[in-house]
């Protein structure tokens, strides 16, 4: 069906990268191919070349516009807490809603106009907005990013830390009885933990790290 639509649609480039985006997202980057996306916007492969000189160039368009359509938090509270807080959760959300940017961030430097505007400057002007100054401003931005990445490649492969995953529950049991099942006098701290191992990639832990990390941040920026 997606194929089916993406043939419908007149071929541009923002179209080619929102389908390339679509398969990274849905399926993974290894699979995106030249001849792939192609065929999934109903073209010959010769065609996305008039538009992108290979995969490289699309996947650092994908980058560019996943992070250029980076949703900025509305400034409905403008300390510095709630403003950091906000921040990270809206990059948490932008990485579960296109896992692919993941890997990408850890493959290329984002420099596209798109990007720059909407996860970039956007973001930092927030913070300085809230009374970070100049330097602190950058650092705590890349605090933000840095840590939401982190726990977004953690918890990707780790789905029953997802509260909204079908089978959450089911697999948070499974992990439960992988934990319980060790032998105890190997691990007997995993053992007796067994319930608590399983929120290590839940949001309640996110938000845990997050609550020590705007800690951190406005006793070494309060000053």
């Amino acid at each position: 069906m997606a194929g089916q639509r993406a043939r419908g649609r007149a071929l541009t480039a923002e179209r080619i990268i929102e389908v390339a985006t679509r398969i990274c997202d849905e399926e993974d980057i290894d699979v995106l191919t030249i001849r792939r996306l192609a065929a999934d916007l109903g073209v010959g492969a010769m065609t996305l070349y008039s538009y992108f000189r290979g995969k490289e160039e699309i996947l650092d368009g994908i980058a560019d516009y996943v992070m250029g359509n980076f949703r900025l938090p509305t400034a409905e509270e403008t300390s510095p807490e709630a403003v950091v807080r906000a921040l990270a959760l809206a990059f948490l959300e932008m990485m579960r809603e296109h896992p692919s940017i993941v890997r990408l961030f850890a493959t290329r430097v984002s420099t596209g106009p798109r990007s720059m505007r909407g996860a970039f400057e956007a973001v930092i002007g927030r913070l300085r907005e809230a009374g970070f100054a100049d330097r602190d401003a950058v650092r705590v931005y890349g605090l933000i990013v840095q840590y939401s990445l982190g726990f977004a490649s953690y918890q990707a492969p780790r789905p029953w830390g997802k509260a909204d995953h079908p089978e959450a529950e089911e697999l948070r049991r499974q992990r439960r009885h992988f934990y319980g099942a060790l032998p105890r006098e190997d691990f007997p701290h995993l053992v007796e933990l067994a319930e608590e191992m399983t929120t290590l990639p839940s949001d309640e832990q996110f938000l845990f790290g997050l609550d020590c990390l705007i800690d951190g941040v406005l006793r070494r920026t309060g000053d």
